[in-house]
């Protein structure tokens, strides 16, 4: 009788355990449940969550080279009317890269220098681009500069000296290097003329006479492009005169010496032959010491 009742107990318990594990549509023990929850959430990609490595750098790799295909498109020496508007999208672009991703920025022109680099302070500048010229302008055309310090002091500084021997003229300035111009305007929001941009303000503050002075050193590419700009609108002035590169034309042939390039080398010869811890130039030959002067070219 009692190995009956056991019997009967064992299958009860049986049933109730099974009825327990496989369920009829009702919520399983939280002990059985446990072991199949996830700490990822529903939906979740668990992969998805941890970047790899190659991904991030790629990232990184992309980001500049957006930035260095906006640069490589405003690294140019045509000026068209997309230009502005290029050159605050190359600037908020490149703001808008980590350190590292500006370290990445790479291109046929582009680099990390490009808007990265410190050449001094910019506000210290005046593009001489304001209105109100008056009949008498004196524009002073440079190939132009990015470095802030040496425009500021080089080239603002010849029109400064200029302005004050003429109080009765307005100066003004041009760039002939679009690119100069293009690069200032993007890092430091400074609006710079192109000769044709100089010439049409000219023209629409009434300038009646026109003088030009180039800081180009010598004849060559630019200056002949800035000769072309001029006479396009020529005849939209009563008087135009246009100065000599600084160091004048070369002579007609090797025999002729231009004086003012002979009074230069001479100079910077002198200066070179100091550096380089001599007396003199003499001393320098004795020694077997040469001394070569290279220029940007044209």
């Amino acid at each position: 009788m009692k190995k009956r009742l056991a019997a009967v107990w064992m299958v009860a318990l049986m049933t109730v355990l099974c009825l327990t594990g496989c369920g009829n549509g009702g919520e399983p023990e939280a002990a059985v449940a446990q072991p199949q929850e996830s700490a990822v959430e529903p939906g979740a990609d668990a992969e998805s969550d941890q970047p790899e490595p190659a991904e991030s750098e790629k990232s990184d790799q992309e980001a500049a080279d957006e930035v260095a295909a906006l640069i490589d498109a405003i690294y140019v020496q045509e000026r068209t009317d997309a230009t502005d508007e290029q050159c605050a999208q190359a600037k908020a672009a490149w703001d808008a890269l980590t350190d590292a991703q500006k370290e990445l920025v790479e291109g046929e022109e582009a680099d990390p220098d490009y808007f990265g680099r410190d050449t001094g302070d910019g506000s210290k500048d005046d593009p001489r681009n304001q209105d109100d010229i008056g009949e008498n302008e004196i524009l002073v055309v440079s190939f132009g500069t990015s470095f802030n310090d040496s425009r500021v002091a080089d080239i603002k500084g010849i029109e400064d000296a200029i302005q004050a021997a003429n109080p009765d003229w307005s100066v003004r300035r041009a760039f002939t290097a679009q690119i100069i111009i293009n690069h200032v305007q993007a890092r430091d929001g400074e609006f710079i003329d192109n000769m044709d941009q100089a010439l049409e303000r000219a023209v629409a503050n009434g300038v009646k006479n026109l003088v030009i002075q180039p800081t180009h050193l010598m004849h060559g590419a630019e200056y002949d492009e800035l000769m072309e700009a001029v006479e396009a609108c020529q005849d939209q002035f009563e008087t135009v005169k246009i100065a000599e590169p600084l160091l004048g034309a070369v002579g007609t042939d090797a025999t002729v010496i231009n004086a003012d390039k002979e009074a230069v080398a001479k100079e910077i010869t002198s200066e070179a032959v100091k550096d380089a811890g001599y007396d003199t130039l003499d001393a320098a030959k004795e020694d077997g010491a040469a001394f070569v002067f290279l220029g940007h070219g044209t």
